[in-house]
């Protein structure tokens, strides 16, 4: 009898429904654990850049997570970046690099960068960039007088950089320096006709006076005694000739990095994907060997799903927001994209 009772109580007890939890709101783009990401993708991106000048973050695009499982997470990024004065080759820490501005002729990079984040440890899968400067149009509106970037290859460029860096071996007692590449020029014509070329050098096997006898016989210094620099020439052409030229070498580091192969004349200062352009095109595809990705297109790929993941779970998000606003109610700010540092070009 006291069963039968217990099941009809049982019978009669009401059955509540398990209520799902809401998904996490989306992370903001200027989340501290979004800047996080950030900065170690364009560590890694400069990195693995072998020619031109450092990147830094203007602005984190966009941001997706995709939860993998307990404390591991893939994260999408969308990063606008801009140059710096440091070259790739330069040891100053990045948060020490200036950012060129808008009236130098900016350089912009776009990436997109795909991270998994294990335990709170961030490492990067694969990136894809590219980099361009910005009009000339914009920067004659602001400032009419400024100087435009010249094609790394133009002629001006190459015999300043010719006669800046034999003017600098002519009266150095140190090592014979070795042009790498041409990082940036420009050419301004009033009211001077005047040329600035920035290049990165190397040291060499020979002292200067040694290669005054054979100069193509001196070779980069080898990796455990490399020492790289960058030098700035300023060739005045009219109305009177001036050539001044100033050098830094950065001395030994460890690790050594990763310099671009020169040949033997000045035009070797110039990849192939630099020839007729005025910047080194970021044009960073990498994928992490220590990583599964296959190709930069699986970034493409995966940001697409990213995409439709997060706007599923913000739509869910929303179906679980019943709470009453009030009369004035201003909603916050969208959290992407995330704050310009610098400026918007």
């Amino acid at each position: 009898m006291k069963a039968l009772v217990a099941l009809i109580l049982l019978v009669q007890l009401p059955i509540h429904k398990a209520v799902p939890a809401a998904p996490p709101a989306p992370l903001g783009c200027d989340d501290p654990e979004s800047v996080a990401a950030a900065e170690a993708a364009v560590n890694y991106i400069n990195a693995n850049s072998h020619h031109g000048f450092k990147f830094t973050i203007n602005r984190i695009g966009d941001i997706r997570v995709v939860p993998q499982g307990p404390n591991n997470d893939i994260i999408f990024l969308e990063l606008d970046l801009l140059e710096t004065k440091c070259p790739i080759l330069s040891p100053t820490p990045l948060a020490n690099c200036t950012v060129r501005s808008f009236a130098e002729h900016a350089v912009e990079g776009d990436c997109d960068v795909k991270l998994q984040k294990v335990n709170g440890t961030l490492s990067v899968l694969a990136s894809k960039c590219n980099s361009h400067a910005d009009s000339g149009e914009d920067i004659r509106k602001l400032c009419p007088d400024c100087p435009l970037l010249a094609k790394l290859n133009n002629t001006e460029v190459l015999e300043t950089v010719a006669a800046a860096l034999n003017a600098y071996n002519s009266k150095t007692t140190d090592s014979y320096l070795r042009l790498l590449e041409i990082g940036r020029a420009k050419i301004q014509y009033h009211p001077a006709h005047t040329v600035v070329a920035e290049f990165a050098v190397g040291a060499t096997n020979c002292s200067a006076e040694e290669a005054k006898a054979n100069a193509g016989a001196c070779q980069l210094l080898p990796e455990d005694q490399s020492n790289f620099g960058f030098c700035t020439a300023v060739m005045v052409k009219r109305p009177s000739q001036d050539l001044q030229v100033d050098c830094q070498l950065y001395g030994h580091q460890v690790p050594a990095p990763h310099v671009p192969l020169p040949s033997q004349d000045t035009s070797a200062g110039l990849v192939p994907s630099a020839v007729g352009f005025t910047n080194h095109n970021l044009g960073l595809s990498h994928n992490n060997p220590a990583a599964s990705e296959s190709s930069s297109s699986e970034i493409l790929r995966s940001m697409l799903s990213a995409k439709s993941v997060a706007k599923r779970a913000v739509a869910e998000a929303a179906q679980h927001d019943k709470v009453p606003r009030p009369v004035g109610f201003v909603p916050p700010p969208p959290p992407c994209p995330g704050k310009i540092r610098h400026f918007d070009i």
